[in-house]
């Protein structure tokens, strides 16, 4: 799934668009995302529309030592953020602010390889975010972000696995679980 760099970020834009057009955002006031790698959907994007939406953005560092997610508040990628570990931009920890009232984030969009329709997603293997959202108490709103050609019928789960409530992608918005649009 190489896409082209132009044509990844042109199908980036429109996926963002889609995004903030959903209700569960707009009404989202703390929200978490990741910083993208790769051929990814261009998260960084979102990232910055969340930040000039007014929205207090939360970005993932992956805590070496307990091999968990520890969530940081940030507000300039360009001061806040460091290469950590596979490469990816990380939060920089004396530079940004722990989240530790995890049941402050509404909305968390999810980053993957693959996805289908019904909300299942195929993560990178390290299963970081399954146990990251199975430490949440409340129930934000999941969404995953994926150019088409990332839509597959079928995703092997496990019992860990937890589905989005969305998947965005630019041509349209499957709705997995959650009636809110």
């Amino acid at each position: 799934m190489a896409l082209p760099a132009t044509e990844r970020w042109q199908l980036s834009q429109q996926i963002v668009g889609r995004i903030c057009q959903l209700n569960a955002y707009k009404s989202a006031i703390c929200v978490l995302g990741y910083w993208n790698f790769g051929a990814e959907f261009a998260a960084e994007y979102w990232l910055k529309q969340a930040l000039q939406d007014g929205k207090i953005v939360y970005l993932p560092k992956v805590d070496q030592r307990t091999k968990q997610l520890a969530i940081y508040r940030v507000t300039d990628f360009d001061a806040d953020l460091a290469t950590g570990i596979w490469g990816i931009r990380e939060p920089v920890p004396a530079r940004c602010a722990e989240l530790e009232d995890l049941s402050t984030l509404d909305f968390i969009l999810l980053p993957g390889v693959a996805f289908n329709i019904q909300g299942a997603r195929l993560g990178y293997g390290g299963g970081f975010y399954d146990q990251f959202l199975a430490r949440l108490e409340s129930h934000p709103t999941l969404l995953a972000a994926a150019f088409s050609v990332q839509i597959v019928a079928e995703i092997p789960q496990e019992s860990t696995d937890i589905p989005v409530d969305f998947v965005v992608t630019e041509q349209q918005v499957f709705i997995c679980k959650n009636p809110l649009i």
